[in-house]
């Protein structure tokens, strides 16, 4: 996935295809840093850091590879 620094172009990467693996990433991330907060263990920040990178930027899988496709079936079929 290329990243364009244009202001819409980041916009619409935050705020737009929300699917389930991006809200687990953001749930896990911030499961980690609570912990790291409560543990003191302050190695979880950068972990928790990780996951809530992928989650925002909707990093993960090179090439996008785990996107949802946007339509069921394709104009072929």
């Amino acid at each position: 996935m290329q990243l364009n620094f244009r202001t819409d172009n980041w916009k619409e990467l935050v705020f737009t295809n929300w699917h389930v693996m991006r809200w687990l990433r953001l749930a896990f991330s911030l499961f980690l840093f609570t912990q790291a907060f409560l543990l003191r263990d302050w190695m979880f920040i950068s972990f928790g850091g990780f996951f809530f990178i992928q989650a925002i930027l909707n990093l993960g899988c090179s090439s996008n590879g785990c996107t949802i496709p946007n339509n069921k079936y394709t104009k072929d079929e």
